[in-house]
């Protein structure tokens, strides 16, 4: 065998898995044909937050005057925030090959092509490998309609030169209201355009229901019942989408599709080995992380389970600790997750919905919730609320369940995380001191 690992695909997941396997001493591969840092590096996470930082700035610079503050907003420079945004995302770039090279982790940035369920062909030749993985990650979808390859993806969110005047964000997804929210804080005229009635309909309904008014207060259009037919760009250079039922919505210098993601790795030569999808397209893979094909296992977006970077990573380390680090029992514990919307206000969720718990532990479910005007808009014009819930099971009332909406919802439920994967109970949130004044402080006292 040329060596003892052999992982497809550069993103967060690929990265910490080979890492971690060369700590523990095995030879290990890494086929990259892209930039290093997957989605969440280049295209996602990172310099989504950048720019969402910037939405809050906007925000918090219309606050300033209630705060005592004699601001003048000159506008906003997209261009220049786009040019540090990208600097640091290349410098992140950088410092992942360096890492590789550190750890000992041989670097091709080639495409790849399983040619068994041991050997994978890059670059011309053929590498062997007692174990292989893929984390090839996922991409947006685009709508089978005529005329959709003049909108783009989030992808093409971060390849925007400037600030679109007028933008239709289609989708209604963590993606749909990130971007949407984003957009109108820099100051376009932003129109988000929804399938349905709601907002994150796969989340708490109070968590959609109270962004959507919030959203609508800041100016967001919501058009409802919407479903695209065309998208169509006229003698003036703009965009107008036609729905299903007649409505034309625009114009728009930009539409943005957000309607979902699926698995990269068409091209893999999945098929000739019989490796299980599901409808979707999603690697099925076990508690271990393996596919029905022995000695190939996923990791990632591209298995569909929780689509969230941290994920990748664990289940990348932990899947390297078992099959090199002598931990036999090692795997990754989907149950828990901790997850956030950079939305604005943001959102924070963990664990079982109120309907989830109630469908899986029955009548013993218990749940509190809490709304209030958070203390830093005490004194400004406008008085967003904050809303929380806590879901508890059982006779112990065992906390089930977090989900957050408003200011500090992202930073304050990491912590809530760790006591819930420890079986915290109801009782040992009411035993806990608050911190005041906070936010966080209503989670250990709500009745």
């Amino acid at each position: 065998m040329d060596y003892d690992l052999i992982v497809v695909g550069g993103g967060s997941g690929g990265l910490a898995c080979a890492q971690r396997a060369a700590e523990h001493g095995a030879r290990a591969l890494l086929i990259e044909s892209h930039r290093l840092g997957g989605t969440c590096v280049n295209v996602g996470c990172v310099p989504k937050k950048v720019m969402w930082h910037a939405a809050q700035l906007a925000h918090a610079a219309h606050d300033a005057r209630d705060y005592g503050f004699d601001l003048t907003l000159q506008g906003h420079d997209w261009p220049q925030l786009k040019q540090k945004r990208d600097a640091y995302v290349a410098r992140l770039n950088g410092i992942y090959a360096a890492n590789l090279d550190k750890r000992g982790v041989t670097l091709l940035r080639e495409r790849a092509r399983l040619s068994a369920a041991q050997g994978v062909i890059a670059g011309g030749r053929e590498y062997r490998a007692p174990h292989i993985v893929i984390a090839t990650g996922g991409h947006p979808l685009v709508p089978d309609i005529p005329g959709a390859a003049h909108g783009i993806t989030s992808d093409g969110f971060f390849e925007l030169p400037a600030r679109p005047a007028g933008v239709a964000i289609v989708g209604t997804g963590y993606i749909a209201v990130e971007l949407a929210g984003i957009f109108s804080a820099l100051g376009s005229h932003t129109t988000l355009v929804a399938r349905g009635d709601g907002l994150l309909r796969h989340f708490e309904p109070f968590l959609g229901d109270h962004l959507r008014e919030t959203m609508r207060d800041e100016g967001v259009e919501i058009v409802t019942k919407a479903v695209p037919q065309a998208l169509e760009r006229d003698a003036a250079n703009q965009l107008r989408l036609a729905l299903a039922d007649g409505r034309r919505l625009g114009p728009f210098d930009c539409v943005v599709w957000a309607i979902g993601r699926s698995a990269a790795g068409g091209d893999l030569g999945l098929e000739q080995l019989r490796v299980m999808r599901d409808a979707d397209g999603f690697l099925r893979t076990d508690a271990l992380q393996e596919t029905n094909v022995s000695g190939l296992y996923a990791i990632g977006d591209v298995t569909g389970r929780a689509q969230l970077t941290p994920v990748a990573i664990a289940a990348g380390r932990r899947l390297s600790d078992r099959l090199f680090g002598g931990q036999s029992e090692r795997r990754l514990d989907y149950e828990y997750i901790p997850s956030v919307i950079f939305s604005h206000p943001p959102i924070g969720v963990l664990g079982l919905t109120e309907a989830e718990a109630r469908r899986q532990y029955g009548p013993a479910v218990k749940a509190y919730s809490s709304r209030f005007t958070p203390l830093y808009h005490a004194i400004t014009t406008h008085k967003p609320k904050m809303l929380m819930k806590l879901v508890t099971a059982g006779a112990e009332e065992r906390v089930v369940g977090i989900h957050v909406i408003g200011p500090g919802a992202d930073e304050l439920l990491q912590g809530f995380a760790v006591a819930v994967r420890m079986g915290a109970t109801k009782r040992d949130f009411d035993d806990t001191v608050a911190i005041h004044p906070t936010a966080a402080e209503e989670l250990v006292t709500m009745r």
